[in-house]
């Protein structure tokens, strides 16, 4: 009997490539989040340190009042960017997981495929196996079965 061999192992491996990749962008996706997660807290977390270093100080000059809430409102207005952007990055990771789910369904299924043809064939070659032993086990029976001499007339 011939070895198995699935005809869509190309593709096969082909889905698992586009899998590969789609985790991929799956992954820099997430990372872009994460990123600008980072990035807000740390507009945030510089927003609340000047304001903190800003009431520190003992004599606080108008023009160093007016400078903190000219960066209160670039820190607001950072933090809305981010906000956004975040907003735009979470739609993106969404269709990012639609399609590397998708390419995982697909993968997924030539797998199956690929799993069914090997059983089938496996239970194939077990059938042919147990018929050639058959054969070969009745074979051996019939050489060394004595053959029928006539009975001698004493």
């Amino acid at each position: 009997m011939k070895a198995f061999q699935f005809p869509l192992d190309k593709a096969l491996d082909w889905r698992r490539v586009q899998l590969e990749l789609e985790e991929a962008r799956y992954k820099q996706q997430v990372d872009a989040l994460a990123g600008l997660d980072r990035q807000r807290a740390e507009v945030e977390a510089s927003g609340i340190r000047a304001e903190i270093q800003v009431r520190e100080w003992s004599p606080i000059a108008a023009g160093d009042l007016g400078a903190l809430g000219n960066f209160r409102l670039y820190v607001k207005a950072q933090e809305s960017a981010i906000v956004r952007r975040r907003f735009e990055a979470a739609q993106m990771l969404a269709e990012q997981q639609k399609r590397m789910l998708e390419a995982r369904r697909r993968c997924r299924l030539l797998e199956r495929l690929k799993e069914r043809r090997l059983t089938e064939w496996t239970a194939q070659r077990d059938r042919e196996v147990e018929e050639i032993a058959a054969e070969s086990y009745l074979a051996r029976r019939r050489r060394r079965a004595p053959t029928a001499s006539p009975p001698y007339n004493e």
